[in-house]
C-alpha cells in the first residue's frame, strides 16, 4: 500500500469509491511480494501493481466489480492450464489477491494510518481476508505500538475481544521484523485453529543504512541505499568533507566519530536487525574501533568494510589483539561486496547492494542462469 498511498489518499479524501487488490499470500515464483497492491480509481484509472504484469487486468476487472458491489473478494491466481498468458502467471507462481471497497464508510481509519505512514510511525493494519461467516470479512484492528509500555494501543475490532488480544501480541511481532504476512487462526481467534485468515500489513519505518566515510564511494553508496529504500546516515569525524552538498541523496550527515555516534544510537534503541552498516573509511584509527563496536551489536542485518586483502588481514588481527572473538569477527562481509568486477564507486555500490540483497534473501551471489531451483526465495532475515 506504501507504493499507491498518495494516490489512494487523493481518491479518499475526496469522498470517492476505490477498488483496492493486495497480495496477501504468494507461493513458489510470484513475483510481487505481500503488500503489494493495485487501485482502480472512480475514473477507471489503474495504480501500482500485484503482479508485474501477469493477471492485472483480471484484477483490474474484480476490482471494478468489488467497489461497485461492495463484497470484498479473496482470489487466488496460479497458471492457466490453458494458455498462460490470459489470466495465470506465466513464471509459474501462485498469488493470494484480496479485492476490497475503499472509501470513507468502509474504511474511516484511512487517514490517521496514512499520517502514521508519512510520519514514519509504526502501525500495523490487520484485515480479515477469509472466514466462515462471511459478515466478519474486511474486520480491521489497527496497532500502534507504544514504547513507553512495551505493549500497543489498538482501535477498530476484528469481532471479539479473544481476536483482536491475539492479532495485537502477531502484529507487533511483525512490526519488529518490519514486513508483512497473512496469519492463520480460529473461527473465534484460536491460535490452533484454522478458517480464519488475517492479513497484516506492518508498516514500520525505513531499515537503516549507516555510512561511515565521507568519501565518494559512500556517496555512490548512499545513493543506492536511498534507491532500496533505505533510511541512509553518512557519517565521519572530519567536518569539512562530512556535507550535505556533498551527499544529497543521505537523509542525514553526521559529523563525529564513527564508533561513538554508532554505540550512542545502538544505546538509544535505533539500531536494529533491520541496520546494515557499511565501513567505507579504511582507516585504522576509524574503523577498528567502528567495528569493536558494530561486531558486538546483537541485532544488525550486515556490517561490511572496504579495503584490500591486505588491509583486511590487518584489520582483522587489530580486531583479534582488541579481544574480538572469532565468532564476532566472522559476522563481519570484508572486502565489502560480491565479486562483480567492480571499479567505479557506481559499481561498487552496487556490488555492496548486492551483497546485502543476498544476505537477507539468502541469495547465492551466482548467476541465476547456472542455478537450478526457484528464482525467488522465502523471506530470511528481517
Amino acid at each position: 500500500m506504501r507504493d499507491v498511498l498518495d494516490d489512494l489518499m487523493t481518491w479518499w479524501e475526496s469522498g470517492r469509491t476505490v477498488g483496492v487488490g493486495t497480495v496477501v499470500a504468494t507461493f513458489q515464483s510470484a513475483p510481487r511480494p505481500p503488500g503489494a497492491s493495485m487501485l482502480v480509481g472512480p475514473d477507471d484509472t489503474a495504480v501500482g501493481s500485484v503482479s508485474g504484469g501477469c493477471v492485472e487486468g483480471a484484477v483490474y476487472d474484480l476490482a471494478q466489480e468489488v467497489a461497485a458491489s461492495g463484497e470484498p473478494v479473496l482470489q487466488r491466481y496460479g497458471v492457466s492450464d490453458d494458455d498462460a498468458f490470459a489470466v495465470g502467471l506465466t513464471c509459474g507462481g501462485i498469488l493470494d489477491v484480496y479485492v476490497e471497497k475503499v472509501d470513507r464508510e468502509t474504511f474511516p481509519e484511512l487517514g490517521d494510518v496514512a499520517a502514521d505512514i508519512r510520519s514514519g510511525r509504526p502501525v500495523a493494519l490487520a484485515t480479515v481476508i477469509e472466514h466462515p461467516d462471511a459478515s466478519v470479512l474486511g474486520h480491521r484492528l489497527v496497532i500502534r505500538p507504544d514504547a513507553s509500555t512495551g505493549s500497543a494501543t489498538v482501535s477498530g475490532s476484528l469481532g471479539s475481544e479473544r481476536m483482536d488480544d491475539a492479532i495485537r501480541d502477531d502484529a507487533l511481532g511483525l512490526l519488529a521484523q518490519g514486513h508483512n504476512a497473512t496469519l492463520t487462526y480460529g473461527p473465534h481467534g484460536e491460535r490452533r485453529g484454522e478458517g480464519m485468515r488475517v492479513f497484516v500489513w506492518a508498516f514500520a519505518p525505513k531499515p537503516r543504512m549507516l555510512v561511515f566515510g565521507a568519501i565518494d564511494f559512500a556517496a555512490a553508496v548512499a545513493r543506492v541505499g536511498a534507491f532500496l529504500g533505505y533510511h541512509v546516515t553518512v557519517c565521519d569525524a572530519r567536518p569539512v568533507f562530512a556535507t550535505h552538498s556533498r551527499f544529497p541523496d543521505a537523509d542525514e550527515v553526521v559529523v563525529d566519530w564513527p564508533h561513538r555516534y554508532l554505540a550512542a544510537e545502538a544505546e538509544a534503541g535505533r539500531v536494529d536487525a533491520r541496520t546494515v552498516v557499511a565501513v567505507l573509511t579504511h582507516d585504522p584509527k576509524f574503523d577498528v574501533p567502528l567495528l569493536e563496536v558494530a561486531l558486538r551489536l546483537p541485532e544488525v542485518a550486515y556490517i561490511g568494510a572496504m579495503g584490500s586483502r591486505r588491509t583486511h588481514e590487518d584489520r582483522e588481527q587489530r580486531l583479534k589483539e582488541a579481544g574480538l572473538t572469532a565468532d564476532e569477527i566472522a559476522r563481519l562481509s570484508s572486502p565489502i561486496g560480491l565479486d562483480l568486477g567492480a571499479r567505479t564507486p557506481e559499481e561498487t555500490a552496487i556490488s555492496i547492494a548486492a551483497e546485502i540483497i543476498a544476505g537477507r534473501w539468502g541469495g547465492t551471489g551466482s548467476r541465476l542462469g547456472v542455478l537450478d531451483g526457484r528464482i525467488h526465495r522465502e523471506h530470511v532475515l528481517p
